[in-house]
């Protein structure tokens, strides 16, 4: 561990039921002309007329993109950035999930940093110019991406998923309104909820993790197995959605500050070649990935288990290890999360792209936080076990 560590977060964090209404005031503060990037979807729930109807309130001009309605992509980036140009927008407002925060990051660098956003990856281009405010409001409980100074953006021409960290990339302003994300239904609510889950572990068990993150991920991992079943089962539940939504808020700072790991770095292929969703492919990751990883982090993985069933305190941290692995294993069946072939990712089609899916994993840098540092063939091995995973063995526990 470093003498001194450092932590990075939003200069300002709206949370708890109905903080929606802060968008207005905090969006008059930092300009008069915001661009709203969202999705149809968020416009048919009427997130997106609400969030209008604050600027209003305050005298907000505004102009909507409301495209990203898949993983984020170039495309979208540039054509959010070609509005934004066109109307003069000074402010930037992602209204939506991940997709779309991590689409209004890239907009906010490039409006006054310009490039392509791949000229970004691996910090080969630095945005030395401060970018538009970024107010970033996540209407699902799981990305955590408010919060962090990491953009996924897929190149549609390579077929990779650029991950980009730079500091220009943390929004200005965070609002986490639960109530936002009680129309999730259960296969996001899943979805997101484990991705959150992989935040908050890969974060614990990273080795750049130091003691600050340490207590957000061990918050968000007890916070998340103690309402993510409840939320899935009754949407409506706003006590659990509010539990899930902070606990995905503190994963999100976690991870920015301390960094992801192997299940990141092969989750990010699998999204570009076969359209995974993020969420969906980190879950299908995470149980295979923390076995594989277990004999370089007995520790670790021993007290995240006692954080979420105090009682088995007593137990010595082998068992304790393997009780967490199984316990994460049990909430993937639980909540129905499929694996590769299950999903319909076709075995041929797999072992046509493997090679290339292990070499993107490496290039993306995450692998190389865990904190067993996995060998190419390795991650190809690692493809092959979640391929056709069961989820529902050991549930005896």
């Amino acid at each position: 561990m470093n003498a001194f560590s450092s932590v990075y977060m939003p200069r300002a964090i709206f949370y708890g039921r109905e903080s929606l209404k802060t968008v207005g005031k905090e969006t008059k503060i930092r300009g008069s002309q915001a661009l709203i990037i969202s999705d149809q979807m968020m416009a048919n729930l009427g997130y997106v007329n609400e969030c209008i109807q604050y600027l209003q309130d305050e005298g907000i001009s505004y102009s909507t993109y409301l495209e990203v309605n898949t993983e984020p992509t170039n495309t979208y980036v540039e054509e959010a950035l070609e509005l934004s140009k066109r109307e003069n927008c000074d402010v930037v407002i992602a209204l939506g999930g991940g997709s779309c925060i991590d689409t209004a990051k890239a907009v906010a660098v490039l409006a006054t940093n310009g490039g392509d956003i791949g000229e970004y990856i691996g910090n080969n281009k630095i945005a030395t110019e401060k970018p538009l405010p970024l107010i970033a409001i996540p209407t699902t409980a799981g990305t955590g991406s408010e919060a962090t100074d990491v953009t996924v953006i897929t190149n549609t021409k390579t077929d990779v998923k650029m991950m980009i960290k730079q500091m220009a990339f943390l929004p200005e302003v965070a609002i986490v309104d639960p109530l936002l994300t009680v129309s999730s239904p259960k296969h996001v609510t899943a979805a997101t909820g484990v991705d959150a889950l992989s935040h908050a572990v890969e974060a614990f068990i990273s080795q750049r993790a130091h003691p600050f993150t340490d207590h957000l991920a061990l918050s968000a991992i007890k916070l998340i197995f103690e309402n993510i079943r409840q939320a899935y089962a009754i949407g409506e539940d706003v006590v659990a959605r509010e539990n899930m939504a902070l606990a995905a808020l503190q994963a999100g700072v976690a991870f920015s500050n301390a960094s992801v790991c192997l299940v990141h770095g092969m989750s990010r292929p699998m999204g570009a070649l076969f359209h995974v969703p993020h969420g969906v492919s980190n879950a299908m990751l995470l149980p295979a990935v923390l076995e594989f990883s277990k004999g370089e982090c007995i520790d670790r993985l021993a007290e995240m288990a006692v954080v979420i069933n105090p009682d088995l305190k007593d137990m010595n941290k082998e068992d304790l290890a393997d009780r967490f692995v199984k316990e994460v294993k049990k909430l993937c069946h639980d909540l129905n999360i499929p694996n590769m072939k299950e999903w319909g990712i076709e075995q041929p089609a797999l072992e046509k792209v493997i090679h290339k899916m292990a070499q993107d994993a490496v290039a993306s840098g995450s692998p190389a936080n865990n904190p067993k540092v996995p060998e190419e063939h390795e991650i190809i091995e690692l493809y092959y076990a979640c391929y056709d995973y069961n989820m529902k063995e050991e549930q005896n526990i």
